[in-house]
């Protein structure tokens, strides 16, 4: 597809993560052991043909830019395909003002040079698949100014609550962008995903930021939509925000289930991440591992029932980790109990034996502790 460039965008004020967005933005957040989240939405336009691609990062950029290399994993194309990181300035009064407006206002020369007439913009905080190139050309079929993609769920009131909804009209226009309050439990959550042509995409850019200081793209597209033929595309297959803590550790469990798992990965449509280079996994006289995605590099001695657990981590012998998201170098000692708990990389739990937090709120082990 090379009508189109692709913009990975940072995730908004509205998303907030306790604990793990403390030292890196939620695009390098481990997912499922082995990938990053930002790997789904590159991937996902790598395989619709986008090779050039512009990710947009805010704060703590260095996990997230380690990952992303020059981009190469993603089998983006060698001779004319570009994965550009771009940064905003940091150095701004408030976190207000530190939109995704104002890191497009600082690059504008960047996004004036692309030759492309289109664009699809993807957020960094979603994890699902989508081919681009179909959704470009329902797009230009329409005729409509801007297209936008959303999953109808039913559990809008206790989930997605940081999340921004569509009002859509019987015509499938979007009359209004508004933030789910968690007053219905059938909304259609709005999935940041957009697709315009790159000159009415520079048009809005420039008159949010005339309008407001803290405006983001979805407040002008909201403020647009009765003005302009703003058309809704609904998607199909498996769905999640990480938009809080919850929703992070329950994104991960929820692909424990084969059936998730199905709808998310597909052979034809490969999600590309950096590998690491280590030994399969070793289960040692005695473990147990039941129900659960394990990462390769691991040393399994104890028990493991229905968790993630990431690269290189070690499970000594007599330890129990139960409903657990681990990432990864984490140690699990001898006889500890570990059960509904995310454990960030490069944790140690050895003295601390029972370590357990109810099934609906899940504790937090902090990057680098010992317990």
């Amino acid at each position: 597809m090379s009508k189109a460039f692709g913009i990975v965008n940072f995730a908004g004020n509205h998303i907030s993560v306790d604990g793990l967005q403390e030292f890196r933005p939620v695009g390098a957040f481990s997912f499922l052991g082995r990938y990053r989240v930002i790997d789904f939405p590159i991937s996902n336009m790598s395989n619709s043909g986008i090779d050039n691609i512009q990710v947009y990062i805010r704060r703590k950029p260095r996990s997230l830019t380690e990952h992303l290399g020059t981009g190469r994993h993603y089998n983006i194309n060698s001779k004319r395909g570009k994965l550009h990181i771009l940064y905003t300035e940091s150095n701004m009064v408030s976190d207000l003002y530190n939109t995704d407006i104002a890191a497009y206002i600082e690059n504008l020369d960047v996004i004036q040079r692309v030759q492309f007439p289109y664009v699809v913009i993807a957020p960094s905080y979603m994890v699902y698949t989508q081919d681009y190139s179909n959704l470009l050309q329902t797009h230009i079929d329409s005729g409509a100014d801007i297209t936008l993609m959303y999953h109808s769920v039913d559990t809008a009131k206790e989930e997605f609550l940081n999340c921004y909804t569509l009002d859509i009209n019987k015509q499938k226009g979007v009359d209004a962008i508004p933030l789910n309050r968690g007053n219905a439990k059938n909304k259609n959550i709005f999935m940041d995903t957009y697709v315009m042509k790159k000159e009415l995409f520079l048009d809005l850019v420039n008159k949010a930021h005339k309008m407001s200081g803290m405006y983001s793209l979805v407040d002008i597209v909201d403020e647009m939509c009765h003005e302009l033929d703003i058309r809704a595309v609904a998607h199909r297959g498996y769905f999640a925000a990480i938009s809080d803590f919850n929703s992070y550790y329950k994104a991960n469990m929820s692909l424990i289930d084969l059936k998730n798992a199905t709808n998310l990965f597909v052979n034809d449509w490969p999600i590309y991440t950096r590998t690491n280079d280590s030994c399969p996994t070793q289960y040692f006289d005695g473990s147990s591992v039941k129900s659960s995605v394990i990462s390769n590099g691991c040393l399994i001695e104890g028990s493991v029932e229905n968790s993630v657990i990431g690269r290189g981590c070690i499970i000594k012998e007599g330890a129990i980790v139960k409903n657990c998201v681990i990432s990864a170098d984490v140690t699990i000692g001898k006889g500890v109990h570990a059960e509904n708990l995310v454990v960030d990389k490069h944790a140690r739990l050895i003295r601390g034996k029972r370590v357990i937090a109810t099934p609906d709120k899940p504790g937090y082990i902090r990057r680098g502790d010992t317990l």
